[in-house]
């Protein structure tokens, strides 16, 4: 009598506690439900004998189905037909496989450390040799002016100080008007309305006209500096000008540099004017002050040290980041995702270096204009 094809599982009944297989037992056969519930309804917990020499078709998955019903031990007393250890072979000896254990996960992990300080000081050294070599071409420039890089230089005061001038003056003005509403409402309440005046300068042209004008500079044009270095970089416009015979640092680092250093003190001084007519506005509409009592008071509210302080932190800013963003330009690789990370890092970087030369500023000049 021919098995039936769906696999079954029946007692011995000439053995106590022993189980007999019939049917085909392939990935096929036990997808059918029939199957499926006549297995399920069978209790195998008891069972120590195991006779497998009816099954007629036996492949991976009932084998594995059958190893799992055994709870993945070999029974103590099992029968088997030709063809059939090797499958139960190779489940018990993938069960007797370990793992590696996972090493202990650590929040911070020495190599990594390691690895950060190394990328630090590589661009520290890189930042360091690049301050040099701007020295030996100035130096070079100012020995011999005529041969300088005139254009190139006139060209970049164009692209990041007068093509920045609508953003700044938008800002400035905008800050102005905020800054000037907020500090007449507390000055209001404790009749203090004429130092609005002194407020407004020394925040204004001593701090936020000369950082807020470096930060879109930073983000504006900086990032356009590394940009266009990595681009260079990219179609091997860099490698092309060694060819030829022209070096980096006195055609492309030394203009942007100068360029920012004369730029960024006008852009200072035309944020400053524009945050100060928004506060004069809004001084006008909130307190009833006059322009004309602004402009008169305004000189001796702030003192002269503060506006050469604002001005020179321009040319310290413009300079820290030209320096920065073309730093972070020649790291950039030949390769479009090198290109984003890098123009990403010198926004970044060049806007932290801002804020803390911000901060020396501050510690160095604490005395100094008041």
């Amino acid at each position: 009598m021919d098995e039936p094809a769906i696999p079954a599982l029946h007692p011995d009944p000439a053995t106590p506690s022993a189980l007999i297989a019939s049917g085909s037992w392939q990935v096929h056969a036990l997808a059918q439900p029939a199957a499926m519930a006549a297995l399920e309804a069978v209790d195998k917990t008891g069972a120590t004998r195991w006779d497998l020499t009816n099954i007629t078709a036996l492949d991976h998955i009932g084998a594995q189905w059958l190893w799992n019903a055994w709870g993945k031990t070999r029974p103590a007393r099992l029968v088997l037909a030709d063809g059939q250890e090797e499958f139960f072979q190779r489940l018990q000896q993938a069960g007797t496989l370990a793992l590696p254990a996972a090493p202990p996960r650590r929040l911070i992990s020495l190599a990594a450390i390691g690895v950060t300080l190394h990328e630090l000081l590589g661009h520290l050294l890189d930042f360091v040799g690049l301050i040099g070599q701007v020295v030996l071409d100035l130096r070079q420039f100012l020995g011999n002016p005529l041969r300088g890089p005139w254009k190139e230089i006139s060209a970049n005061v164009y692209h990041v100080g007068f093509q920045a001038l609508g953003i700044t003056a938008l800002v400035g003005m905008l800050i102005g008007v905020v800054l000037s509403y907020l500090s007449a409402q507390q000055l209001h309440t404790f009749g203090g309305d004429i130092y609005l005046v002194n407020i407004l300068g020394m925040s204004i042209i001593r701090e936020l006209g000369p950082l807020l004008a470096a930060i879109l500079v930073a983000g504006r044009s900086g990032s356009s500096i590394t940009a266009q270095l990595g681009v260079m970089r990219v179609n091997e416009e860099l490698d092309a000008m060694l060819v030829m015979g022209l070096p980096h640092g006195f055609r492309l680092i030394l203009p942007k540099v100068l360029a920012l250093a004369l730029a960024m003190p006008l852009l200072v001084i035309w944020t400053d004017t524009m945050a100060l007519l928004g506060g004069m506005v809004a001084a006008r509409l909130e307190l009833g002050l006059s322009m004309q009592y602004f402009v008169s008071k305004l000189p001796d509210a702030v003192p002269l040290a503060n506006y050469w302080i604002g001005l020179g932190k321009g040319a310290v800013f413009g300079t820290l980041i030209a320096l920065v963003a073309c730093h972070f330009g020649f790291r950039i690789k030949a390769n479009t995702e090198s290109l984003g990370e890098g123009t990403t890092s010198s926004v970044v970087t060049a806007i932290t270096v801002v804020i803390l030369a911000d901060a020396v500023f501050a510690i160095v000049f604490n005395g100094v204009g008041f």
